[in-house]
């Protein structure tokens, strides 16, 4: 077998060794969940009319679920960190050094067993938000296409979050440092007001966010529209600009936390 090749199938093996993780601590994959939905039925119920207005809280719901999704697996990435520093200080790393595998394959199966959970949690969120009043205007392939782009962004934020994870000292350093960045970078966005009510500043940052890139681009393939329509190149090619920033997170942070791994079971 050549390196690519070993690398994936140990990778699988991994991931199905997190997996199993999961099983055994569903409080894990609660979390994941249980959050999300109480956001939903916040901003939705609490929020929503201040937001929409009287006659627009129904087509605010349809506008908040795409920010939710995003807010969700944003936030998931942080199991990515706690797992990666748990396993430090526990010392699986140490046991998975003395393997014969690919040192890709750790990081590798932390990553994608982490994008399994955020499927679970957008299926979750998505029968949450069909409760609150959440359609699919567009087409089935549209659907498809606008949950691919939600789950490329997952897991181009779980590698920020191997690296975090590989980084972190501790677990309970692990446990600020993988959500502290993502408050800022998920409120300043368009996931749950649209970029027309921010004050200037805020909205220019807003505007070339990937958060809000994702969202969009979501959102145009949901066909959930509200507010005035947005205008600028991220808003217009919301969806190349969300690839591509997917595309350059991965390609920043995927060959970091790899080498960081490296590092770490070299010692």
């Amino acid at each position: 077998m050549n390196a690519i090749a070993k690398g994936l199938s140990d990778g699988g093996v991994i991931t199905w060794r997190n997996l199993m993780n999961v099983r055994r601590n569903p409080d894990w994959l609660m979390a994941a969940t249980l959050q999300p939905i109480m956001f939903v039925l916040l901003f939705a119920y609490v929020f929503g009319n201040a937001i929409g207005g009287d006659a627009g809280g129904a087509a605010y719901r349809e506008f908040l679920i795409a920010g939710i999704f995003a807010q969700t697996v944003a936030f998931n990435s942080a199991f990515t960190v706690i797992g990666f520093a748990n396993d430090l200080q526990k010392g699986i790393i140490d046991r998975f050094r003395s393997l014969p595998m690919s040192r890709l394959a750790v990081v590798l199966g932390r990553t994608t067993s982490d994008l399994v959970v955020s499927v679970v949690a957008l299926i979750v969120m998505s029968l949450c938000g069909l409760i609150v009043g959440w359609r699919i205007r567009g087409s089935f392939a549209d659907a498809v296409l606008g949950y691919l782009v939600m789950l490329m962004f997952a897991w181009a934020l779980s590698w920020v979050g191997a690296l975090i994870g590989l980084t972190a000292r501790s677990v309970e350093v692990a446990q600020s440092a993988g959500l502290i960045w993502m408050f800022p970078l998920s409120f300043v966005s368009s996931a749950f007001v649209p970029l027309d009510k921010l004050p200037g500043a805020l909205r220019a940052i807003a505007e070339w966010n990937p958060f809000t890139a994702v969202i969009n681009a979501t959102r145009e393939l949901f066909g959930n529209r509200f507010g005035a329509p947005q205008a600028g190149w991220p808003a217009e090619h919301a969806a190349l600009y969300s690839v591509l920033c997917c595309v350059a997170i991965i390609a920043i942070f995927a060959p970091l936390a790899t080498a960081r791994y490296r590092r770490v079971a070299s010692k």
